[in-house]
Order: C-alpha cells, then sequence, then structure tokens
C-alpha cells in the first residue's frame, strides 16, 4: 500500500468558516442601505457623464468633488502600512 503524504494545511477543503457567512451576511444589510445606494449612484453616474481616461480613476477630493487621477497615485496614497504621519 503506498504512503500518501500529510497535507500541510489540515483544514484545506473543509468548507468556510462561520465567520464568513457573517461578514456576507453583514456586508449584504450594509450595501442595501439607502446611503450605500444613493452613494453607488452618484459614483455611477459621475463616471457615465466624465469617464476616465486611460490608466485612470475617480478620485475624491478634500472638498468632496471626484476629479480624475492617474492610477498609481490614486491607489498609492491608500496603501497599507503607509503611516498618515508621512503625509
Amino acid at each position: 500500500m503506498k504512503k500518501v503524504p500529510q497535507r500541510r494545511n489540515k483544514l484545506a477543503g473543509k468548507g468556510k468558516s462561520r465567520s464568513s457567512e457573517k461578514k456576507k451576511a453583514y456586508d449584504t444589510k450594509y450595501h442595501g442601505t439607502k446611503e450605500r445606494k444613493k452613494y453607488r449612484a452618484k459614483l455611477n453616474k459621475e463616471n457615465r457623464e466624465h469617464p476616465n481616461r486611460k490608466e485612470h480613476d475617480k478620485s475624491h477630493t478634500k472638498s468632496g468633488k471626484l476629479v480624475n487621477e492617474s492610477q498609481s497615485k490614486n491607489r498609492a496614497r491608500n496603501q497599507a502600512g503607509r503611516s498618515l504621519k508621512n503625509v
């Protein structure tokens, strides 16, 4: 009889945990609120009226306006581990 090597991760393929089910339920409820729907509608309207140029994203300014900004600058500002002290 051939011996099968043991898996490194014994939980692999055992299904998702309850916490992911709870998060999905929370996210569904959160994104279904009037405020979130209104916010998404505003962003979709802005993208329809003023489409992004190539390699650009919409960026939120401090005054609340949406402007086109290069992806690299917009996304680099929100990197994980980036300290607000260095801003």
